[in-house]
């Protein structure tokens, strides 16, 4: 059992290329659910189904359920293809589907003021401060995930076309573009504020912690709440709220569809579809207050 979740373990990170955050949950799962059988032969259609109704039981949520549902049909294909399991068992097995809530996003009243007490929290020139100015703007600016951010390397900018060479999901890289206030900050942090946090030791990144090494992006994602923070009546938001934010904004603005899917690195034009509701449900509140027959 133990060699079989080690080799699918490597297959999911190897050969799929799937994250670090998908292969750690998958084997959370896959090692509960493995941990009720004695060999693989016993894992069945009825077993994954009850496995999933105890985990609903208990109180999980759809979208953990869906995940779960989702590691088990992947692990079954891939035992059933390298010769593990006779049958392929989570073929016909359905799991419910993820609701998709729509994120709370920033208007562009508060991400101004957001910026606005950015750069003025980097008006001295702190090196911290610089960065993270330049944290914000890029987030908003690029659309980026907080991994691709700290990803980085100061190689992976073009300045002078103001883009970006970013590794996304699946090893996927893509370029993205920039504007004039994200290329002002990242310039300032460049020239002023990395070189005064780097060490003979540091690493090419892009983004660095206090002590010189390449940025956390838990420290992304305390920078980015205490920012918002500051921001009155602001919904609590972090890193991914800065990407729902940047798709919104554009859409609202006319960007196409495609454009939005293509900068924030989606595999699937149905996910960028998520901020289409978005959209349409600021349309709906605005069409509420101001029409008079609304």
């Amino acid at each position: 059992m133990g060699e079989a979740l080690e080799g699918f373990v490597r297959h999911l990170a190897l050969e799929k290329g799937r994250s670090a955050h998908t292969v750690r949950a998958y084997r959370g799962d896959l090692d509960g659910l493995l941990s009720r059988l004695d060999t693989l032969a016993g894992l069945d259609l009825p077993l994954l189904r009850r496995w999933l109704a105890e985990g609903h039981a208990a109180g999980l949520g759809r979208s953990t359920l869906a995940r779960r549902a989702a590691a088990a049909r992947t692990f079954t294909a891939w035992a059933h293809r390298t010769g593990r399991l006779g049958s392929d068992p989570g073929a016909l097995l359905v799991s419910p589907r993820p609701r998709s809530p729509l994120p709370d996003v920033l208007d562009t009243a508060e991400t101004e003021s957001l910026f606005a007490a950015a750069v003025s929290g980097a008006a001295e020139g702190e090196p911290v401060a610089l960065r993270d100015l330049a944290v914000v703007e890029l987030l908003y600016a690029t659309g980026v995930r907080v991994g691709e951010l700290c990803g980085l390397d100061v190689d992976d900018v073009d300045q002078e076309r103001r883009a970006l060479r970013v590794l996304g999901k699946g090893d996927r890289e893509r370029t993205v573009v920039y504007g004039v206030p994200a290329a002002r900050a990242l310039r300032r942090w460049l020239d002023d504020g990395r070189p005064a946090l780097a060490r003979s030791s540091s690493p090419p990144a892009l983004l660095l912690g206090a002590r010189g090494g390449r940025m956390d992006p838990r420290i992304v994602r305390e920078v980015v709440h205490a920012a918002v923070a500051a921001v009155p009546g602001a919904p609590d938001t972090g890193p991914h709220g800065l990407r729902h934010a940047a798709a919104t904004h554009m859409l609202q603005g006319g960007a196409d569809l495609r454009y939005v899917q293509e900068l924030l690195g989606h595999a699937k034009l149905a996910t960028t579809q998520l901020y289409t509701h978005v959209t349409v449900e600021r349309l709906k509140v605005v069409h509420e207050q101001a029409h008079p027959r609304a």
